[in-house]
């Protein structure tokens, strides 16, 4: 992932989260064809695919054939966990105090009733080595 720390619109991130779902390159019919609930017009989506372009939020994979033409695909050049991670950084109290932000929302994330002991298991294994050990 880029270090470039940029937000995205409420219609830049529907079409994310299509593309996150899919989990597939996408043309811009296609993704145009399954979002059906979208809030941006049909019309928009070249303006909103440049725009995901320029932010490194998506990258273009290939060529497909529509009808006599051809036309890019996209996808996600991000996961929604890095998308979350990056927004989480911007924040005033990640900014402020890192290691206090960094510990509250771990502390926050482990609490969950539906992490079992295997995932702790792992986490433990991650932090053991992070530290060296």
């Amino acid at each position: 992932m880029d270090n470039k720390f940029f937000s995205l619109t409420k219609n830049e991130q529907e079409i994310m989260e299509l593309l996150w779902e899919e989990d597939r390159p996408l043309s811009r019919s296609e993704i145009t064809e399954l979002s059906v609930y979208r809030s941006w017009k049909k019309s928009s989506i070249h303006i909103l695919l440049n725009s995901l372009l320029n932010k490194g939020a998506i990258k273009v994979d290939g060529f497909v054939r529509t009808g006599k033409n051809y036309g890019r695909t996209y996808f996600a050049a991000i996961s929604p966990e890095e998308y979350h991670i990056m927004q989480f950084k911007q924040g005033d109290n990640y900014l402020k105090s890192k290691s206090s932000a960094i510990t509250n929302l771990f502390s926050t994330l482990i609490q969950d009733e539906d992490i079992d002991d295997d995932t702790l298991d792992k986490l433990e294994k991650i932090l053991q080595n992070r530290k060296g050990f």
